[in-house]
């Protein structure tokens, strides 16, 4: 799992991680980014495709540590 985060008081709506990762990230009118805070794993280089391309860098994109008995129940 991956956990996203976006600082929406630097984001100023250049839409390029809505271009690059649009099943996560969304603009909402002209201005206002709607996201998904978690993404599977396979999603993790389009997500920091986006990171990386936002101007003002406003993109925190980290892993999130499964404990080992949950993977263990999964299985």
């Amino acid at each position: 799992m991956v956990r996203i985060a976006v600082d929406l008081n630097r984001c100023q709506g250049y839409a390029q991680c809505a271009f690059l990762a649009p099943e996560i990230f969304t603009l909402h009118g002209e201005e206002a980014l709607l996201y998904t805070p978690e993404a599977d794993e396979a999603q993790r280089a389009k997500l920091a495709q986006a990171a990386a391309a936002c101007p003002i860098q406003a993109i925190l994109v980290d892993a999130v540590d499964v404990p080992a008995e949950a993977v263990s129940d999964a299985r």
